[in-house]
């Protein structure tokens, strides 16, 4: 299988070809050379946002949160786990609605944290809150 996956570079936001059989092989940015993965969410903004969902050829889990949140914070530690768990087959990412409140209001986002997995650029599920690394990756395989 000669499967070419683009991705985008949580570093610099370069779209990357990776064939998909490199993809457990730790690949790094072609333009930053930094990792494409590297087990922690990538934080997104406005600017950022629609290409990371948009362009990566691989499902992307958003984290929809705010730093005033206590659920949020208690997650925290358990989506980073998540991404251990899930890279690199799914791209998983953060946005602080309290900086970005027009991404929580288009997706709209009534409740945090709630989680949103996107694929080729559409969602495809929702839950909201908290919830452990196990359940999370429990969750999302469920949906994919």
């Amino acid at each position: 299988m000669n499967e070419t996956l683009h991705l985008v570079c949580p570093h610099c936001h370069a779209i990357n070809r990776v064939p998909a059989a490199k993809l457990e092989q730790n690949p790094n940015c072609g333009q930053c050379h930094q990792p494409l993965f590297s087990g922690h969410p990538v934080e997104l903004n406005a600017a950022t946002f629609a290409k990371q969902i948009g362009r990566n050829e691989i499902p992307v889990l958003v984290d929809f949160w705010a730093p005033w949140c206590g659920p949020c914070k208690m997650m925290a530690s358990q989506f980073i786990q998540a991404a251990n768990l899930l890279e690199p087959q799914v791209r998983l990412a953060k946005v602080n609605t309290e900086a970005e409140p027009q991404l929580g209001a288009q997706y709209g986002i009534r409740s945090i944290p709630t989680l949103v997995l996107f694929r080729a650029g559409q969602e495809i599920a929702r839950q909201s809150g908290a919830m452990g690394a196990n359940d999370i990756v429990r969750w999302v395989k469920s949906q994919l």
